[in-house]
């Protein structure tokens, strides 16, 4: 072989290791896109449930001060009623007075 044969084939071999190599990093390459792609997804399924459980969230907020407004509410009942008891006792005994 010939001095330039020599050179001739250790080019062609540097250019064939070339282009497996970008082949490899092609494939590799669109193997890291696709996970990107899932990743992105996996990112928006939980940005939405995450949206969900702030929605649940504020309607169990809203249910339980709904919850201590009717119990705030039956209480405030049975305190005016005792009031009422009472004012009938009292306008009872003023009209027993005259």
């Amino acid at each position: 072989m010939t001095q330039n044969e020599k050179i001739l084939a250790t080019f062609e071999t540097r250019v064939r290791q070339l282009i497996l190599r970008f082949q490899e990093l092609k494939q590799e390459n669109l193997e890291l896109y696709s996970e990107v792609e899932k990743n992105e997804q996996d990112i928006k399924s939980l940005r939405a449930k995450l949206e969900q459980a702030g929605q649940d969230y504020n309607a169990l907020k809203m249910a339980k001060m709904l919850e201590i407004t009717d119990g705030d509410l039956q209480g405030a009942k049975d305190r005016l009623a005792r009031l009422i008891r009472e004012v009938n006792k009292c306008i009872a005994v003023l009209s027993g007075e005259r």
